[in-house]
């Protein structure tokens, strides 16, 4: 019965297999295109011209059965290319048409020499069908279909036989075989080549995300600085408050101190969260440190106000930096500190990337206070120096989206004409994006450094330039 059931089971497996139609189309190739499909069509018209001939002429049939011979092995080759296992069924219910035909003239004497079971033409043909069978469907299809196509050549040759032919069973065989295999192995070449493909893919994918938590993790971790700093400030004037008032009344000392306690235990629990995003002892994420400094695990977070040193220290890295700062509000007020921060890591990544693809270069530094807000300009010229090979993920311009994008504003990073390249940012002023009557956001012209150079004109999609075209 345990047999009986294990061959149950192998011809449900083969039905399966091999009784179906389903299409499998064959994708054009990545180097040759439709060129192999343009040689299966050509052979498939000289096999029909050569199986009619032969079979017509040198075996002398009848023409039409003949050519409807010649027709299922032509046809085969040409459906192969679109439903392989149907195709290959033509194809060995052609070869069976044919060596019925030619059993009876050879036993009556009237052919001598002549290939049987599998003529010229439909070794040729059926080559072909297997060929790109194994390329399309799985091995063990295949390998079943190489296994039938033995077992037919085998009762036609060996069991029923025939005289004065020429056999060709073991030949066909042996071909077959090795078509299979080709076949099987290039099919298993292209797999792996799509798979290694889609698994660049994904680790590039993985990649950009993990940069991206990464730079959202670092983030938090500075925007938290900022929030303690503050509750530390909220804590000292609660408790100095009272002190600056004459006979305040218990009612104002009880809010006070309430106040006092609420910052303490908001400060400790931000402290608590920052002992777990920061770093025991983080290196400098942007290497415009001296070689070897670490950053401070609790130094402050940097402002506007230290661009000075960041330009310096880029200078003495080797860049000829040159910063304008210009200030057209009609009132000064202050940013709050995210917006500072923001924009000091902005240009930070910025000169940080002029380091390391634009070595030699001459970088500007523009910074704008406009009633809006604050825009950011740094322009680079070509490398004048060989650019070294950079490690890292690359992805700085991620992270100023980020910060960018998390304030309302938006940052632009493109090619200039002289070979150079250009980051400008624009971040409004309360972190908000302003809503005004006044038209389109009007920001700066940006110009490079050099006189000589062609003009680097940038302004937010929309804006309109100062001749009252669109910019590009």
């Amino acid at each position: 019965m345990r047999w009986e059931s294990r061959v149950r089971r192998g011809l449900r497996v083969l039905r399966d297999d091999l009784w179906t139609a389903r299409p499998d189309p064959l994708p054009p190739s990545v180097w040759l295109r439709w060129l192999p499909h343009g040689v299966v069509w050509l052979v498939a018209f000289v096999v029909l011209l050569g199986a009619a001939s032969q079979l017509w002429s040198g075996a002398r049939l009848a023409f039409g059965y003949s050519f409807l011979v010649a027709l299922g092995q032509a046809g085969a080759m040409a459906l192969a290319l679109w439903r392989p296992i149907p195709a290959w069924w033509l194809s060995t219910a052609a070869m069976v048409l044919g060596a019925v035909a030619l059993h009876g003239r050879l036993l009556a004497g009237d052919l001598h020499g002549f290939t049987w079971p599998w003529t010229a033409t439909g070794i040729i043909a059926h080559l072909f069908v297997l060929l790109l069978l194994a390329l399309r469907v799985r091995t063990r299809v295949a390998v079943e279909a190489l296994a039938l196509t033995a077992l037919v050549t085998y009762v036609l040759q060996g069991v029923w036989g025939a005289t004065n032919y020429d056999p060709t069973g073991v030949l066909v065989l042996a071909l077959f075989a090795v078509v299979v295999v080709l076949g099987t192995a290039l099919r298993g070449r292209r797999e792996a080549r799509a798979e290694l493909v889609q698994q660049t893919t994904l680790t590039a994918e993985e990649r950009a995300r993990r940069t991206l938590l990464e730079e959202r993790s670092r983030i938090a971790r500075e925007l938290h600085d900022v929030v303690a700093h503050h509750m530390s400030v909220i804590s000292i004037q609660a408790q100095v408050a009272p002190h600056l008032t004459q006979d305040p009344s218990p009612e104002l000392k009880e809010n006070l101190d309430g106040i006092r306690q609420n910052a303490l235990e908001a400060l400790g629990e931000l402290r608590r969260v920052l002992g777990v995003l920061r770093s025991e002892n983080p290196e400098d994420p942007y290497g415009l440190g001296d070689s070897g400094t670490r950053a401070a695990p609790d130094a402050p977070q940097p402002t506007l106000d230290r661009l000075g040193a960041l330009v310096e220290n880029t200078r003495a890295a080797g860049l000829a930096v040159t910063v304008d700062i210009e200030d057209s509000r009609p009132e000064q007020r202050p940013y709050p500190p995210a917006v500072e921060l923001s924009a000091y890591r902005i240009v930070q990544e910025a000169l940080s990337n002029a380091l390391r693809h634009a070595p030699g270069s001459t970088v500007r530094v523009d910074v704008g206070h406009v009633p809006d807000g604050l825009f950011l300009s740094v322009v680079n010229s070509r490398p004048r120096q060989p650019v070294q090979p950079s490690p890292g993920a690359g992805h700085g311009l991620l992270g100023m989206r980020e910060r960018a994008t998390m304030l309302g504003g938006h940052v632009t990073a493109a090619r200039t004409l002289h070979g150079g390249f250009a980051v400008t940012a624009f971040i409004p002023h309360d972190g908000i994006v302003p809503v005004t009557g006044t038209g389109p956001l009007r920001l700066p012209v940006v110009y490079t450094d050099s006189p000589d150079t062609p003009v680097v004109h940038v302004e937010p999609p929309g804006s309109t330039s100062p001749t009252g075209e669109d910019t590009p």
